[in-house]
């Protein structure tokens, strides 16, 4: 190994060589991407050097630098089911390895555990960040599935974002004695120093303010929140695109919702910030496992508002607790996430408290030197 093991998990003396492994990097957006680039941006600025290996969705591949990480981003002639074909991947893997120490993948990426299969990786300790089971893709998941258990099998350490992530997987089942939890963070610096004044929401100031933030897409549920909305007095502000979109609109119409719905498409981090700080509560209304964590979540806990949220056998309910930090209700139960969002509605001091709860678990559990000094020391341990 060409690196050094730090003396604590939180000050560096040395530094390790670390690749991490994803099917895209900065500047494509997504949870899984935004997870990636904060561990890595965190390392380097701990005094590591830290290369990613990711793709490109279309185009010709290159190499980059952003904020002390080399990106190595190979080729890609588009992606199917969500995984870019890119045929110059497990070359990159390979070069890159070469002189690590560690190689953190992240999961679901078919490419690194196929390229696995094809490359030697050295000497470098394997850390595999589990984020999801695959859902929806689940023919494809018929022919990946052994190349995926060998994997998981031969890896040193697997990382989950929740204890309930690790023990709903079927796939996690047999590894359970090497996984770790190393929950998800937000940077809680940044919070509250946005300015808004500059924007003009098209809602009504004097009616309570209800948030989602996310893509919209098929596990978001963002339907069963819209049925719900029509038995709640409240505005609703919709932040995020996806291929949802159209019918969702069509949708708020049918439903009546015009005056209280407001669709702000994809909105930058100022704009972001200042949806947080203007709402009364935040919902996540999901459907599906794969919102294994629900990162928005955390965002939203930050501003001090509470979180109307899903029973997934995920983490979601494990981030925001009912009863504590908000309600959970069952996936696709309009009525009762109408009656949920109602009922903290009407209990302004119950919405204040959740929001108090919600605040002080993030920056008890959720902060971003946790999630660093966790994943320093899952590190260090393969590494020792």
């Amino acid at each position: 190994m060409t690196g050094h093991n730090s003396k604590s998990t939180n000050e560096t003396t040395v530094d390790w060589n670390i690749v991490s492994v994803n099917k895209l990097y900065y500047p494509q957006i997504g949870g899984v991407e935004s997870v990636v680039r904060a561990i890595s941006e965190g390392m380097a600025d701990r005094g590591h050097r830290v290369n990613v290996v990711a793709s490109v969705p279309r185009g010709w591949g290159n190499r980059e630098r952003h904020n002390g990480v080399t990106v190595r981003k190979t080729g890609s002639f588009g992606v199917v089911k969500s995984v870019p074909i890119a045929p110059g991947f497990p070359k990159q893997l390979r070069d890159a390895a070469r002189t690590a120490d560690i190689l953190h993948h992240h999961l679901p990426n078919p490419l690194g555990p196929v390229s696995d299969l094809f490359v030697s990786t050295g000497d470098a300790q394997t850390v595999v960040t589990y984020h999801s089971d695959i859902v929806r893709q689940k023919l494809a998941l018929k022919a990946y599935k052994p190349v995926l258990k060998r994997f998981l099998a031969a890896a040193d350490r697997i990382v989950v974002t929740s204890p309930r992530l690790r023990d709903n997987s079927e796939l996690l089942s047999a590894h359970t004695e090497k996984c770790d939890v190393v929950p998800l963070s937000v940077p809680l610096d940044e919070y509250g120093t946005y300015d808004g004044s500059a924007y003009d929401i098209p809602i009504d100031k004097d009616t309570e303010t209800v948030l989602f933030v996310g893509r919209l897409n098929y596990y978001k549920g963002v339907t069963h929140l819209l049925n719900a909305m029509a038995d709640v007095d409240a505005n609703l502000l919709i932040v995020g695109d996806g291929d949802r979109r159209t019918a969702l609109e069509r949708q708020v119409t049918e439903l009546g919702l015009e005056d209280s719905v407001t669709f702000l498409g994809h909105v930058d981090d100022e704009l972001l910030h200042y949806c947080y700080s203007v709402a009364d509560m935040f919902v996540l209304p999901s459907v599906e496992a794969s919102e294994a964590f629900g990162i928005v979540q955390l965002e939203a806990m930050a501003y001090e508002l509470p979180v109307v949220n899903t029973d997934l056998p995920t983490g979601v309910p494990w981030v925001s607790v009912d009863g504590q930090t908000g309600r959970t209700v069952q996936p696709r139960d309009s009525k009762a996430l109408a009656a949920a969002i109602q009922t903290l509605l009407d209990n302004p001091e119950r919405r204040r408290q959740y929001g108090k709860n919600a605040r002080q678990r993030v920056e008890e559990q959720f902060s971003r030197a946790t999630m660093l000094d966790s994943m320093a020391a899952v590190y260090d341990s393969v590494l020792n």
